[in-house]
């Protein structure tokens, strides 16, 4: 299915900002040079610029690249992105649901399950 990221194993979490005029070429340069390889099949890789509205998501398919792009209707509603360093750091399905829900990657609180 175009764009299924459901089966994707990893998710890895591009931290900073990234310039979002970049397109899928530019986005692979930015994971080939922080993780030195090439974007795998089992993973997607999310982008964020510095308005915070907005992000890319990188789906490797067997047969091409797939971009999709998200950005937040709410007037004032931001992605809690990490800017700590640019970086590549892997996240789990917990986390990128509340990433996507507005939350920080990081919740101290949150129950934790085996």
């Amino acid at each position: 299915m175009l764009g299924d990221i459901s089966s994707a194993a990893n998710i890895y979490i591009i931290t900073g900002y990234t310039d979002m005029r970049k397109s899928i070429d530019g986005l692979c340069a930015i994971i080939m040079s922080q993780l030195q390889r090439e974007p795998c099949g089992n993973s997607i890789y999310l982008f964020c610029g510095k308005r915070c509205d907005r992000i890319k998501v990188l789906l490797r398919e067997p047969d091409g690249y797939v971009l999709l792009y998200k950005r937040l209707d709410v007037i004032h509603g931001k992605y809690r992105w990490p800017r700590n360093s640019s970086e590549v750091k892997p996240i789990t399905w917990q986390q990128f649901d509340w990433l996507m829900s507005g939350l920080e990657i990081e919740q101290p609180k949150a129950l934790r399950t085996a």
